[in-house]
């Protein structure tokens, strides 16, 4: 399963890169007809913006997948294991929840949308709220997989925390550990000078 997941989580990557290129094409595009032949390229603006919003939403699901969501462990991870797990299971209920959310209000907004045309390119305004209906989708079935595996007691200690520090915080934590918990030397008294 976790192989599977991780070769769609590389197809999503590969889509957002495609994504990131027409929208750099299109917007560099769009200046140099602007300010060199006093033209444009119409949908430039329409189109670059929808891009901007599913990149967003796949990548969102990407970071969820490997744990890349920026927050602070600080307290999860000086508790017991059992906390920790029960610190988990509380907050993949609560993203499922979260997610659900995401989805009803992302399946009405498209079909509220469904016949609006965009205003340059005429394309249905449905397909900015399907953005929200892939996140809630992949991001669903990424936590509940999780949740299974913490469940079964497939989780590893390290994957108990669900989310990322960030560099700082997280080199901080580092130097503090080591202040308190010192290498132990294996010279003995005699080889130091």
């Amino acid at each position: 399963m976790n192989k599977w997941i991780d070769g769609v989580c590389r197809i999503i990557d590969g889509l957002i890169a495609l994504m990131l290129a027409i929208m750099v094409v299109l917007v560099f595009g769009n200046v140099v007809l602007r300010y060199g032949f006093n033209s444009g390229i119409m949908i430039s603006e329409e189109v670059s913006r929808w891009l901007f919003i599913w990149i967003t939403f796949l990548g969102a699901v990407v970071a969820l997948r490997e744990r890349a969501h920026l927050g602070v462990d600080m307290l999860v991870v000086r508790l017991p294991l059992a906390a920790r797990k029960l610190c988990l299971l509380l907050s993949y209920s609560l993203m499922l929840y979260i997610v659900w959310l995401v989805f009803e209000g992302s399946v009405v907004q498209t079909r509220i949308n469904w016949d609006v045309q965009a205003p340059v390119t005429g394309a249905s305004l449905a397909i900015v709220y399907a953005a929200g209906i892939a996140f809630a989708v992949g991001a669903a079935l990424l936590l509940t997989v999780d949740l299974l595996r913490l469940l079964c007691g497939n989780m590893t200690e390290g994957e108990l925390v669900a989310i990322q520090e960030t560099e700082d915080a997280a080199a901080l934590s580092h130097a503090l550990h080591a202040q308190e918990h010192p290498p132990i030397s294996t010279q003995s008294g005699s080889e130091t000078k």
